[in-house]
């Protein structure tokens, strides 16, 4: 990571904004069942400690929303990926030692029903950042440290 704005993969973005839809859709519900503090104090102390409990979980649903619309704020002015360097973003074809070949997205979020996205943090995508082609990476799985070379950037 640049320590700057980064950009983010479509796959991403939607996952963010599916997400974010998510929260605010049950943020509605929850402050719907908050009372208006009208200062009627009607119930027992099992009912304000219920009324507490959905207050935080109204502040919790706040951060989160909040931090899910900076990054997508951010990722809409993020410059592009490198072109001569691996980044967030990139596009990736990478040469395993078993000689065999895939593309892969670099990404930021996981994302089970995208099988090409590889992300930033992995064991992977660690190793391929920062570098362009013709370079081997290597890095750890579960099987052992192995290497990979990066055929072309996308």
């Amino acid at each position: 990571m640049t320590g700057g704005p980064e950009p983010i993969s479509a796959v991403a973005r939607e996952e963010l904004e599916r997400e974010l839809a998510e929260l605010r859709t049950e943020r509605e519900a929850v402050a719907a069942t908050l009372r208006d503090g009208g200062g009627d104090e009607v119930g027992d102390r099992a009912d304000q400690a219920d009324e507490l409990q959905r207050a935080d979980d109204l502040d919790r649903l706040d951060a989160d929303i909040q931090q899910i619309e900076g990054r997508l704020r951010e990722a809409s002015v993020a410059p592009a990926p490198p072109s001569d360097a691996v980044g967030v973003g990139s596009s990736v074809t990478v040469r395993f030692e078993d000689g065999t070949e895939s593309t892969v997205q670099i990404g930021e979020l996981a994302n089970a029903l995208d099988a090409t996205l590889v992300t930033a943090d992995s064991p992977l995508g660690r190793a391929l950042l920062g570098h362009g082609a013709g370079d081997t990476v290597t890095y750890e799985t579960p099987e052992g440290r192995t290497s990979a070379v990066v055929v072309s950037l996308g």
